[in-house]
């Protein structure tokens, strides 16, 4: 990855991105002034996919100076870029302590759309085997500002590409659930009309089933999508495929999958990641059809990206094209709703498992 910039460490001064509107207001009452331009501030932050200084409106006397010195007022640019020949952008953010986190913008099938991909963590702990996110650990959480510095950087690209960047996935690195808080302060932000403008709707939370996660999320109420990473019908494969599995069996993910799906009244959707010889034989679709047919969730497959070998010294192929079909026509039979993921960002470590985060 080619460097753009070489930026310094994030100063000791908070961002203004990892600021909330009553927070922020609480800061200008403290400071004497109208709490109401907060939201004023924040509005300015986040408008139009670009990064420009929210102090330019018409402030009171001595409230923009106050700004710049308390606060970074505008997250950092990309310390690297790569764009694919579909497309697809990848940035590297240099965050204030010197870590680096990658997000991505993937065009969409409309010209003037686009889709986003965010990272939650600095690394991820949950040493998913075929995955190189997880190769060098956990770091770290993300802030909500850090979270919400991405979906910025994603909406000025798509800003200059003529697009608008219309949903966002937390697919990137990291697992959500295990920052949960952080999360749903930025994805509050995010579906706000009045900063991110998203709705909840287009905003899809990723995990690898964490099970009280997803019920703490069912609690919440909120909107959103749930994406659930299953890659195996049985716990016995499932568990030499993802750590979790060993803590959380398939049933109990399933079962917090269907309160959270009969709480917001849409499919759940389950990921299944394709691997030649360990995942994808027919007895396997018929198994994982028996799972989910009577729940009606939706079924992605997707197809594995090699990172070469994973934790545990297995170098994973990707399913032939015949085999991945024949299994996709075994749930089908099922009355699965099956949708085929197209690989995006081949070429630039952007594809789904090919995140690290690393220059």
């Amino acid at each position: 990855m080619d460097p753009i910039h070489a930026h310094p460490a994030r100063p000791a001064s908070p961002s203004l991105a990892d600021c909330d509107p009553p927070t922020l207001a609480a800061q200008f009452a403290a400071w004497g002034y109208k709490p109401t331009h907060a939201a004023h501030v924040l509005r300015d932050l986040y408008a139009g996919g670009s990064l420009s200084d929210p102090t330019a409106r018409r402030l009171p006397q001595g409230l923009a100076e106050r700004l710049r010195t308390e606060f970074v007022l505008s997250p950092g640019k990309p310390a690297a870029r790569q764009v694919a020949p579909d497309g697809t952008t990848k940035l590297l953010l240099r965050l204030g302590d010197g870590c680096t986190v990658e997000s991505v913008l993937m065009p969409g099938f409309r010209a003037d759309r686009a889709a986003g991909c965010l990272s939650s963590q600095v690394g991820c702990a949950m040493g998913c085997d075929f995955c190189a996110s997880t190769r060098n650990g956990l770091e770290r959480n993300l802030t909500p500002g850090e979270i919400i510095e991405q979906f910025l950087a994603l909406r000025r690209e798509a800003h200059a590409l003529g697009r608008r960047l219309q949903t966002v996935v937390f697919m990137g690195v990291g697992e959500p659930l295990l920052n949960l808080d952080a999360v749903l302060r930025a994805v509050h932000r995010l579906a706000d009309h009045a900063f991110g403008g998203l709705g909840w709707r287009q905003i899809t939370i990723s995990t690898v089933g964490i099970v009280p996660g997803i019920e703490a999320l069912t609690a919440t109420g909120l909107n959103v999508q749930l994406a659930v990473s299953l890659h195996a019908p049985d716990d016995v494969t499932r568990a030499q495929l993802l750590p979790t599995g060993k803590r959380f069996p398939i049933a109990d993910i399933l079962a917090a999958a269907d309160r959270f799906q009969a709480r917001r009244g849409r499919p759940v959707t389950i990921q299944y990641c394709l691997l030649a010889g360990v995942n994808d034989s027919p007895a396997q679709a018929h198994r994982l059809a028996q799972l989910i047919g009577r729940r009606r969730m939706h079924l992605n497959v997707l197809r594995y990206h090699p990172t070469g070998p994973g934790l545990r010294g297995i170098a994973y192929e990707p399913s032939s094209d015949d085999r991945s079909a024949a299994f996709v026509d075994v749930l089908r039979s099922h009355r699965i709703v099956v949708h085929c993921r197209r690989s995006r960002g081949l070429g630039i470590d952007a594809a789904c498992g090919q995140l690290q985060g690393r220059q």
